[in-house]
């Protein structure tokens, strides 16, 4: 009996050593930060919605110029002898031009996803900070274990991270699809398929591509991000007037007492990226793009300086949204 007694405190003791061990196992410090980020996807199903409708409305309207290429080469074979050898001076092109013609759909993909996302980036961060505010769901949010700082990262993680990877995705299998499709609307025409491959540097253009949208609209773009996030967690109202009404006035009584406009031009230079001025000869507007460097990049004093001011930005904003309620 007393063996029995003696046994039931240490067996309770040591399953109770062994849950606190197993919950302190299971909450791990980046586990807030995961499901921080995994609630703005859930409620904010725009970030990945708005560049597929992009990348759709753009296959269906590459699928019928496609379609409508395929019937004006079969019409082809009803010209006359002058008109083919018209024909044959048209197509007689060098192919640095054919190679142009050719990658240009594929690059107005990639710029059409990619501005779509930098716009659904922008409208987020305005509407991040300042949306649970409004709807009063700040209130429950703050009752959570999560502090401010974490809330803030988790939001400003979207447009420089996720959203960049997001569109990079969606590029890729949009000019993926972009070949297959092609490839069967022209099978049988007279053009050469293995042509279309051969003439698109997929990965190539995928590695110039993936370089761009993680350096310029992830990180070159970080201090508008910045600057939203903070807007969104101190606007009373109306943030998008409070985000782009400074800058609008600052330039204009610059540009009015001093006659400059080396703010509208700071501004500029950060919004079309540290590109080369001219684009080199025989290059795509991906290489143009990707022009400089990893190692001029992270070089720049500009980056470094807007990481700085994206930082300051983020600073400010925890200490505002631990300071505000509901609207």
């Amino acid at each position: 009996m007393n063996t029995t007694s003696n046994d039931t405190p240490l067996n309770s003791n040591s399953n109770m050593a062994t849950d606190s061990q197993m919950t302190s196992q299971a909450i791990t410090p980046t586990r807030p930060m995961y499901w921080s980020v995994r609630r703005e996807l859930w409620e904010n199903r725009l970030i990945y919605l708005a560049p597929l409708t992009a990348a759709i409305v753009f296959l269906v309207g590459f699928l019928i110029k496609t379609i409508v290429l395929r019937h004006r080469m079969h019409g082809l074979l009803t010209l006359n002898a002058q008109q083919h050898d018209a024909l044959h001076g048209l197509m007689a092109l060098s192919a640095q031009q054919q190679h142009d013609a050719f990658s240009l759909p594929y690059e107005t993909a990639s710029v059409l996803i990619m501005g779509t996302a930098f716009l659904v980036g922008i409208f987020y961060s305005l509407d991040a900070l300042y949306g649970e505010r409004r709807d009063r769901s700040i209130l429950f949010w703050k009752s959570l274990p999560v502090s401010d700082l974490t809330t803030v990262l988790s939001k400003v993680v979207i447009p420089i991270v996720i959203l960049p990877l997001l569109s990079f995705a969606i590029t890729i299998v949009t000019q993926f699809a972009m070949l297959l499709l092609s490839s069967v609307v022209l099978l049988g025409s007279g053009v050469g398929i293995s042509t279309l491959w051969t003439q698109s540097s997929f990965i190539h253009e995928s590695l110039m591509f993936f370089y761009h949208i993680v350096t310029v609209h992830g990180l070159w773009y970080a201090p508008f991000y910045g600057w939203l996030l903070l807007i969104s967690a101190w606007a009373p109202r109306a943030p998008f007037i409070w985000a782009f009404l400074p800058p609008f006035v600052i330039c204009g009584a610059e540009k009015l007492a001093f006659n400059t406009s080396y703010c509208l031009d700071m501004l500029q230079h950060r919004l079309t990226g540290p590109t080369v001025s001219t684009r080199p000869p025989g290059s795509t507007l991906m290489d143009a793009m990707a022009a400089i460097t990893p190692i001029q990049f992270f070089t720049l004093p500009g980056l470094w300086i807007g990481l700085a001011i994206c930082a300051a930005f983020l600073v400010v904003a925890v200490q505002v949204r631990r300071h505000r309620g509901p609207i």
